[in-house]
């Protein structure tokens, strides 16, 4: 089965996420419409390891989700059509957080997509520091303008 590898540079012509916010630095195996997978090298000179906890440096966990849901956008967006396309997160469930993510670690991220219907992805990732899980979550994504809303005014 093919795949894609994208160094940061090629990640950059799929999603419109950039520095600092963009949360992971290398796709090694990507198969569209079905997985991706990949990491993001973390150093201290990470923006975030200044703020979240002086004297304790660690990843927020919400970074650590955005980075899986980033990697995971990249199993939509190497869809034909969708390169470049925005995803929105629109739900998660079940987010864990096992241990620490530190300065020096490098966060591997492993992503699958478990079903499309109407526009709306439905992914299971984990992320994991030297074999060991640090989280996981289920979350679902949605492609920007697939899908109008109403919204109700009270």
């Amino acid at each position: 089965m093919n795949f894609l590898k994208l160094d940061k540079k090629k990640i950059l012509e799929y999603q419109k996420n950039r520095d600092p916010y963009l949360m992971i630095d290398c796709a090694t195996k990507v198969i569209p419409g079905k997985f991706a997978k990949g990491y993001k090298k973390l150093t201290k000179k990470d923006w975030f390891f200044d703020v979240h906890w002086p004297g304790d440096p660690n990843m927020p966990g919400m970074l650590q989700i955005e980075s899986l849901i980033q990697m995971s956008a990249l199993a939509v967006q190497t869809l034909p059509g969708n390169k470049g396309k925005t995803l929105y997160l629109v739900g998660a469930n079940n987010l864990k957080f096992f241990r620490k993510v530190l300065p020096g670690d490098k966060l591997e991220i492993e992503s699958k997509l478990l079903k499309e219907s109407r526009g709306i992805y439905n992914f299971e990732s984990s992320g994991f520091v030297n074999g060991k899980k640090t989280c996981k979550a289920d979350f679902s994504l949605i492609i920007s303008g697939s899908i109008k809303f109403k919204i109700k005014k009270y």
